[in-house]
């Protein structure tokens, strides 16, 4: 038993094992991102296998399902009749179809809007997933394309989906690079009456500084006139900086040729470029009608400026230049908007030749250049006319509306000095405003607002000119009126309205008033004196030595009231220191005759008076004095009776005048009144001033004789 084992006591007890900490629980991936990367990796593997398929395969076996699905897309037909390849490559995406063809829509009236012998591209996947076509490289060979409008203008061809929806503008994807063989283009609209036939194809050039130059030449007719153009886009090497495009392109038409040159930022891109356009030829009206536009004739021009396009506006800067014997600079632009074109201007002139403003109203410069004054002239039916017979194109109005704002500093004239043109001209819808109009004539100035509307037919033109107190020294110094002695001014204003689609049928059916108005002041002529054919007064003045004396004006009015065409004198009355001054009768703007007879009645006793009115006859082209009238002759015949039977003196009685002329009242004559409203300085109404008709009596009665002679004169009716 002693060697028996004990327990062993508690101090001798091992202890026990220590419990070892658990280890956290490892969290997992969270179960939706687990999914979404499975997904993500799925359309990879599957975007990477269609990848690989269509890459080894090219995608032929999608020729079929291409033409359905285009065909439906575009409703026109689409057919691919050779090799077909549809792909990535690697990441652009590789199109190429030989014998490519698609449909015109049925208004057309068949063909093909688009056939190739071969299309070749590379379209950028990513910016074309964004809305942005880009056409990284194209190659055409023997392609045709048809550019359409319908007869409305309301349809086009490359519009596609529904042919009756109305036609988008051309939006031409931006092509980086291309190759073009043996391929056109044509292009035609009916209502604009354009048709344009353009080719293409491409050179390889040898200057290391271009990869390649796109050229093109083509011809067509715009309204019926003849273009041709030649150009070619260089397409700079990869190597130079910014990848912008050089273009050059002549344009000839008509007796016009135009340059345009400079960098593009793309081949196909105008947005942002810097073109240099150079115009130059005979008439810059025959040019603006290619593009159915209107603008006056001119005489040979030379303009250029720079180009540059921002969304819808076509933009020239820095236009410098010269038509006929005139400069022209400023900056104009046209925007493309619908339903009509949009023209927008600010031009400057510093010395316009009188010639060169001549087509502003109808004359033929041309014609001006070469004859002078005689060009003014026409003859018709044997009779001269001075009114320009120019019709104004209002078709033309129809294709677009404008605002342009022209100043000129000085007008090279004869006769009339003129400045500081100011024409503010806009066009809205067939409405023409020319408002205003103003320059300084003579320290004077004019002031006008003339509205062209052309909405009706025949057009109808409202007139309103006014000329500001002018110096009539200053103003008539070309015509021989002495500066010096002349402190006399006058005032005007044209008030009519009129309906005819030239100058000279607006004013042959016009109606409204116009007056001259001269306030008191001194007028010098040597002619003034005959005109009052007062003998008496030039035998005392010449032997007085007093011819130089300026004849006193208390005040003055040549109004005239027109109706259909023919202006009546209402009234011609002119109030001197020494005598009255009446006129009567009137002229037309339809045959353009003149018929007035001017008198002047003594304030004081003369022995010699005439008194007897001096005739205006004849054409504006050609007018006439008749100073030796009938009552003249009459006169005569009766002193010579008196001398006969009674003495030699007797026969001065007749032409005795005992000076009873009336002074007018100033009041009505500054204001412009009719001659019923004229009034003697004693509030008395006038007699002798006519009643507003063409008649020369002084009752403005007129005779059977008169009427009948005035009705062939003026209206052209025998």
């Amino acid at each position: 038993m002693a060697d028996r084992e004990l327990p062993p006591v508690a101090d001798d007890v091992p202890p026990p094992p220590a419990e070892t900490p658990a280890a956290p629980p490892r969290r997992g991936r969270p179960r939706w991102l687990t999914i979404l990367l499975r997904v993500v990796l799925g359309i990879f593997i599957a975007l990477f296998l269609v990848w690989a398929i269509l890459f080894i395969t090219k995608g032929r076996f999608l020729k079929g399902t291409f033409e359905k699905i285009a065909s439906s897309s575009a409703e026109r037909q689409v057919r691919v009749a050779g090799d077909f390849q549809l792909y990535f490559n690697p990441i652009n995406l590789k199109f190429l179809a030989e014998g490519l063809t698609v449909s015109n829509p049925e208004w057309a009236g068949g063909g093909n809007f688009l056939e190739a012998r071969k299309f070749d591209s590379q379209i950028a996947t990513f910016t074309f997933l964004f809305g942005q076509r880009r056409i990284n490289w194209l190659g055409l060979d023997g392609a045709r394309v048809d550019l359409a409008w319908d007869a409305d203008h309301r349809r086009n061809s490359w519009t596609f989906g529904d042919p009756n929806a109305k036609g988008e503008p051309f939006d031409m994807p931006v092509i980086r690079q291309a190759a073009v063989s043996n391929s056109g283009l044509r292009y035609s609209d009916p209502s604009m009456r354009i048709l344009a036939n353009v080719r293409f194809r491409t050179v390889e050039a040898r200057d290391s500084k271009v990869a390649n130059a796109v050229r093109f030449d083509g011809d067509g007719r715009a309204r019926g006139i003849p273009f041709t153009l030649t150009g070619a886009l260089l397409s700079p090497n990869a190597a130079l900086a910014g990848g912008q495009t050089q273009l050059a392109l002549i344009v000839r038409a008509v007796d016009a040729v135009g340059t345009v040159t400079g960098t593009l930022p793309e081949p196909t891109v105008i947005e942002g470029s810097d073109l240099k356009v150079d115009l130059r030829g005979r008439n810059l009206a025959n040019l603006f009608e290619v593009f159915g536009l209107t603008v006056p004739d001119t005489r040979r021009y030379h303009l250029a400026s720079a180009l540059t396009k921002r969304s819808e506006e076509w933009r020239f800067t820095g236009l410098r230049g010269t038509f006929g014997d005139s400069d022209l600079s400023g900056a104009f632009s046209v925007f493309q908007r619908e339903p009509r074109m949009y023209l927008t201007a600010d031009l400057a002139t510093r010395r316009l030749d009188m010639i060169d403003v001549a087509p502003f109203i109808g004359y033929n410069p041309d014609r001006l250049d070469k004859q002078g004054k005689a060009g003014t002239v026409t003859r018709v039916g044997g009779t001269p006319r001075l009114l320009p017979d120019t019709p104004l194109n209002v078709d033309a109005l129809k294709n677009f509306d404008a605002k342009v704002n022209w100043t000129v500093r000085q007008v090279r004239s004869e006769n009339v000095p003129i400045s500081n043109i100011k024409l503010g001209l806009s066009l809205d819808d067939r409405l023409l405003k020319l408002s205003p109009l103003n320059f300084t004539m003579a320290r004077g100035t004019v002031l006008s607002d003339i509205s062209i509307n052309a909405r009706r037919a025949p057009v109808f033109t409202d007139y309103d000119i006014r000329l500001t107190p002018t110096p009539m020294g200053r103003l008539l110094a070309g015509f021989g009126v002495a500066e010096a002695g002349t402190s006399g001014t006058i005032s005007a204003r044209v008030k009519m309205t009129g309906s005819g689609n030239s100058v000279h049928d607006s004013l042959a059916s016009s109606n409204g008033r116009i007056a001259f108005i001269m306030p008191k002041g001194s007028f010098w002529t040597r002619n003034i004196q005959l005109s009052e054919i007062d003998v008496g007064t030039f035998i005392q003045k010449m032997f007085e030595d007093k011819l130089k004396e300026p004849v006193q004006i208390n005040c003055g009015l040549i109004g005239f009231t027109v109706r259909n065409g023919v202006a009546a004198a209402d009234p011609i009355l002119i109030d001197t220191q020494k005598n009255v001054m009446l006129g009567r009768g009137g002229f037309s703007f339809k045959t353009e005759a003149i018929d007035l007879a001017f008198r002047a009645d003594s304030k004081k006793f003369s022995l010699f008076a005439g008194q007897s009115p001096v005739g205006i006859n004849g054409y504006f082209a050609e007018p006439g004095f008749d100073v030796i009238s009938p009552e003249l002759v009459g006169r005569a015949g009766i002193g010579l009776g008196l001398a006969a039977v009674a003495t030699p003196i007797g026969g001065l009685l007749a032409f005795v005048d005992v000076g009873d002329a009336k002074s007018a009242a100033c009041g009505p004559i500054l204001a412009g009144a009719t001659a019923k409203a004229q009034r003697t300085t004693k509030g008395k109404p006038r007699d002798d001033v006519g009643a507003g008709t063409t008649s020369k009596d002084e009752d403005g009665k007129a005779s059977g004789e008169e009427k009948k002679k005035q009705r062939k004169k003026f209206l052209g009716i025998f």
